[in-house]
């Protein structure tokens, strides 16, 4: 039997989208036919963590061997094949440490990144290809500076991962919203009611600025500009007014503030990355245009209709971006390997594939340019010469 060539890791980390599973099985095969074994690590860095030296590798209920047979039809289905999970290594909370480690971790909050480094080296891991947002990436990046090899595949619905254009889930996610978002106009329309559409974007707009921009919504309101309910209603009602069908309709990214607020979440609980769950400015928002409305009505207040997408735009099958984007940055992945380089993230700049530097998963916030492209007076998307944009105009990493 030909010995490997070395072996790979991949897993996915955060939340699940439409294009993991392209990506996975890209890199799989690309792999296995340049003679490397590669393992499929479940529930992302949690799965690591948990492996238990003490089995056999073929006992091990968190990594299995992929090959072209077992990842040839996955690409056509949504989420990760291989399960993900929010776990952040490095800051593991007490309850959270596995049972055969609570004897030497039993502090509040566990740096376990020793343990992760063995558990690779045991596993026979030489790279490591951990795909998800800049949560999952600084902990790669973290484990390269460690000494891992590793390459990174960005992957976020909201498109906000520094260093490239272009994120895994996106399109796919703008395609649902504005596809639902036109749906959901007969309702408004056949009712002649305000609507407002609560989407993903903790605190990038992205998911809630390009569908606006393509028409899903009259306004929207974004996390990097606070809005003034009052100017809002006044908006939307002019917008209703001018519709012959008496409806308008706004898009709010979940991490939108009102003037003089905070973000608004659905419980205090927070995961492995100190991220508190968004949830309840769509709420919030409706009510207040219901009950400013009859300032701007002869009729008295106008009804909402409130509709949270939530899962909805990171659920189902990958678009046609989301399909082929991901093929290709598993593909570069593979063949950044090959060819010897480690502590680098593949990327879309300008239309063009390319890696950067791991590092600049760490180095800024990458959010909407507030100055350039959103019309702070109008609460919509503000764009004029597209001439040398990138295909989604306002995401440049």
């Amino acid at each position: 039997m030909t010995k490997a060539r070395g072996t790979i890791g991949i897993l996915t980390g955060g939340g699940d989208v439409p294009g993991l599973n392209p990506a996975i099985r890209a890199a799989t095969i690309r792999a296995n036919r340049n003679g490397y074994k590669m393992l499929g690590l479940r529930n992302g860095w949690e799965g690591i963590m948990s492996i238990d030296r003490s089995k056999a590798i073929e006992e091990q209920e968190y990594c299995q061997v992929l090959d072209e047979a077992s990842v040839q039809k996955i690409a056509r289905s949504g989420g990760t094949f291989l399960h993900t999970s929010r776990t952040k290594p490095s800051k593991v909370s007490k309850k959270d440490v596995p049972k055969f480690h609570r004897e030497n971790y039993k502090e509040e909050v566990n740096d376990m990144t020793n343990e992760i480094i063995k558990n690779l080296e045991y596993l026979g891991i030489e790279y490591l290809v951990p795909i998800g947002g800049d949560d999952t990436l600084s902990y790669g990046l973290r484990l390269h500076k460690e000494g891992i090899k590793c390459i990174g595949i960005p992957k976020t619905m909201d498109n906000d991962v520094p260093g490239t254009d272009y994120c895994i889930g996106f399109s796919t996610c703008v395609t649902r919203t504005i596809e639902f978002s036109h749906q959901l106009r007969t309702c408004a329309g056949s009712h002649e009611r305000l609507m407002v559409i609560e989407v993903m974007g903790r605190y990038a707009g992205y998911t809630a600025l390009i569908p606006a921009m393509a028409g899903a919504s009259d306004r929207c309101v974004i996390p990097e500009h606070k809005f003034n309910i009052e100017k809002l209603t006044e908006l939307l009602m002019k917008d209703r007014s001018d519709n012959d069908s008496n409806y308008s309709v706004v898009l709010v990214s979940e991490g939108a503030m009102f003037e003089g607020g905070e973000m608004i979440f659905s419980n205090q609980e927070t995961d492995g990355y100190g991220h508190k769950k968004l949830g309840g400015i769509g709420d919030l928002i409706s009510s207040e245009l219901q009950k400013r409305s009859q300032k701007f009505s002869k009729r008295g207040s106008i009804s909402t209709i409130n509709q949270k997408m939530s899962y909805m735009t990171r659920s189902g099958h990958p678009d046609a971006i989301d399909s082929i984007v991901p093929m290709v940055y598993g593909n570069i992945a593979i063949e950044l390997i090959i060819s010897g380089k480690s502590g680098r993230m593949v990327c879309l700049k300008d239309g063009r594939y390319d890696h950067v530097p791991f590092e600049v998963v760490t180095e800024y916030e990458k959010k909407v340019d507030v100055d350039r492209f959103y019309d702070i007076e109008r609460y919509r998307p503000n764009y004029h010469n597209c001439m040398g944009m990138p295909q989604f105009i306002m995401t440049s990493g």
